[in-house]
């Protein structure tokens, strides 16, 4: 099979948008500047600009993309067949903690590192940061109502609130491991887990 062609002007701007997704992850936003990422990714200042009216433009397209790409993995882990939807958020979560490593997460832990800063920094960006979590806690509840529906975990209450009192539990633990340096946050957050979904080991 012929491998498809990707535009030049396409393959730029996801250039662009992955270098900076690396060092935003691993700097935070503001302390990455518009000459680093030009530098890294090797374009210059007129190419940044054609597609990203600011920084902050930047910025939200960046964390759209980083939610468009986490959403599309979290929907292959969740579709996989031959899976209990127990087995398939255990994988997801066993995900989690090794995408958002304290030694490396190589851009995949952006929402933690940002979220806090930039919501304080730009509605856009806080806008574009809501709208992926609450993405991603509705995926959370449909997999675990499908995990009701095939007797592979119980909930108490409303499926919406506790995939979402699931995501904040995980989301604090990646805030606290990358404090501790250690994953000793990941083993809690999963045995609350497991004790709230009443899942066997």
């Amino acid at each position: 099979m012929a491998k498809a062609i990707v535009p030049e002007s396409s393959a730029t701007r996801d250039n662009i948008l992955a270098v900076g997704q690396k060092l935003m992850a691993a700097k935070g936003f503001s302390a990455v500047g518009l000459n680093e990422i030009l530098t890294s990714s090797g374009v210059p200042k007129g190419s940044f600009y054609h597609y990203f009216a600011s920084k902050e433009a930047f910025g939200e397209a960046l964390l759209d993309k980083y939610f468009n790409d986490y959403l599309a993995e979290m929907d292959r882990t969740f579709s996989q067949p031959g899976f209990s939807s127990a087995q398939r958020l255990t994988t997801y979560l066993t995900q989690w903690q090794e995408n958002q490593s304290f030694l490396d997460c190589q851009g995949k832990c952006l929402a933690v590192k940002l979220g806090a800063e930039v919501a304080d920094l730009s509605e856009a960006m806080r806008l574009s940061l809501k709208r992926g979590t609450e993405s991603i806690v509705s995926r959370l509840a449909d997999a675990l109502k499908a995990g009701v529906a095939d007797g592979s975990l119980t909930i108490e209450g409303d499926p919406q609130q506790v995939a979402l009192n699931i995501y904040q539990l995980w989301m604090g633990a990646s805030l606290m491991a990358k404090i501790v340096r250690n994953y000793q946050p990941f083993e809690a957050a999963m045995e609350k887990t497991r004790q709230t979904l009443h899942l066997l080991r």
